[in-house]
């Protein structure tokens, strides 16, 4: 028995997804048939679909509530409804957590967190006012859950929007499922920023146990999925999209610590 999901007809909005993860998740829904606003504050990329007749794309600054509520309104008036909506739009540079201004851990907080509430806010009423409702993914990270030193209020922020999601899957139950998707550590074209040089990108790959990064493509399938109808009884999860999370550290320093290695490494060492 073969499974389908198809969003043939159905309109998805994605924030920030002009590149990265972003564009990955588009992409997946493209693949499903969808029809994908997307938004941001900078072009997309050469290469990107933005600007087919699947794909439009609008300058937003989607930390204005004020811009957030057009730009559905909108959307709104061009397609007629609003299915499936993925608050993707966040990030935040390296950098210790005294060396940011005020207004820094503002600005950051108001990307990762409160873009995502505006555009819920926004959204609600009209897909209340649907006969097939809608689906509300936040995507969220790793730092949530465990420390994030260097981006600290980046992690407390995504903390924040799991709270958020649990909240409101209870609050606008049954009729709007809200879900979050939890990254791992992530291949995008920025990565090398924060992981560094190949021979460094390839050792912080070793720390997770399928011994490879998350592609913007495995987190845009999981988007698919969860907001499908075939996770019509999933809401208010967190589903983590980490490749296993890490290995414990102190694994390393273990009288067992040739056995604990990843199987693949275990199999190679044994030839």
């Amino acid at each position: 028995m073969s499974i389908v999901i198809d969003y043939k007809d159905r309109v998805v909005l994605v924030t920030g997804g002009a590149r990265g993860v972003g564009a990955g998740i588009v992409q997946a829904f493209l693949d499903a048939g969808a029809v994908v606003e997307i938004c941001g504050r900078s072009l997309p990329e050469v290469g990107h679909p933005a600007g087919s007749d699947a794909v439009h794309f609008t300058v937003v600054d989607v930390r204005k509530a004020e811009q957030v509520q057009e730009w559905v309104a909108d959307i709104e008036r061009r397609r007629g409804r609003i299915d499936v909506v993925v608050n993707n739009a966040g990030g935040s540079p390296f950098g210790r957590f005294e060396e940011g201004s005020a207004r820094y851990h503002q600005a950051i907080t108001e990307l990762n967190f409160l873009s995502a509430a505006h555009v819920a806010n926004a959204v609600q009423p009209i897909m209340l006012r649907q006969p097939e409702k809608g689906s509300i993914v936040n995507i969220t990270s790793i730092s949530a859950r465990r420390p994030s030193p260097g981006t600290a209020v980046y992690g407390a922020a995504k903390a924040a929007l799991e709270s958020l999601t649990a909240s409101l899957a209870v609050e606008w139950a049954p009729h709007i499922r809200v879900n979050a998707v939890s990254c791992g550590l992530v291949a995008t074209e920025g990565a090398v920023d924060h992981y560094g040089d190949e021979e460094s990108f390839a050792k912080v790959a070793a720390t997770i146990p399928r011994g490879q990064l998350a592609t913007p493509s495995d987190i845009g399938a999981a988007c698919v999925m969860l907001a499908s109808d075939l996770s019509a009884h999933i809401t208010g999860a967190v589903l983590d999209v980490d490749g296993g999370g890490e290995w414990p550290a102190f694994l390393a320093h273990t009288p067992n610590a040739d056995v604990l290695k990843p199987l693949e490494l275990a199999v190679e060492g044994a030839h």
